[in-house]
């Protein structure tokens, strides 16, 4: 066999072989951005699935205030008294999934504000300080029979998908705000009240 047959022979497996692991190169090229896209497709699913558990959670507390069970709300002593701020939280994290929402710390703010001027006296600040920290709440007021009540909640959500951080995150520290609202106006749950 002559040198240049074991050439072309030689030729030929080398250019038969040349697309081997191709494939192989080229998902490790775009594997990285796939998981990346996938794992933030996934965070936002979830994402908005907390904001949608959050959403129903307060607005099944805010019945409570808007139907007045919330002024007489039985404690273990069986006594009458209007709920507490601690006492609304705990009825709002009861609705909401541990395995979404950690209630324990300062993750979670709401507040509740009554205007018995009407729909047209309301009005709220922004949960964020210029540093877009959550900054803490303390408006505590169900209000009474026929006032216009505003029940704000907002939840500090952790943004885990690497690379996405910019588009996902709306604060400080790689966080997501999760803000919910319900504005009603109180029926007239007292004896003395005839209709608002």
């Amino acid at each position: 066999m002559s040198f240049t047959t074991r050439c072309k022979r030689l030729y030929r497996r080398l250019r038969a072989d040349s697309i081997k692991g191709s494939a192989a190169i080229e998902f490790a090229m775009v594997a990285p951005v796939f998981f990346v896209l996938l794992m933030g497709t996934m965070e936002a699913g979830i994402m908005f699935f907390a904001q949608s558990a959050l959403q129903n959670a307060v607005n099944d507390t805010a019945r409570l205030v808007r139907t007045g069970q919330s002024q007489c709300y039985t404690t273990n002593s069986g006594n009458c008294v209007p709920m507490t701020s601690a006492e609304f939280k705990t009825k709002i994290c009861s609705e909401v999934s541990n395995l979404l929402l950690n209630c324990t710390g300062a993750d979670l703010q709401f507040d509740v504000r009554a205007y018995s001027s009407g729909f047209g006296g309301a009005n709220n600040t922004s949960p964020l300080d210029a540093g877009k920290n959550l900054t803490p709440l303390t408006a505590f007021n169900i209000g009474n029979a026929c006032d216009v009540v505003l029940v704000r909640a907002f939840y500090k959500w952790p943004v885990f998908s690497p690379g996405l951080n910019y588009f996902m995150a709306n604060m400080s520290g790689n966080n997501h705000l999760l803000a919910t609202a319900a504005a009603f106006r109180n029926e007239p749950y007292t004896t003395t009240t005839g209709g608002c």
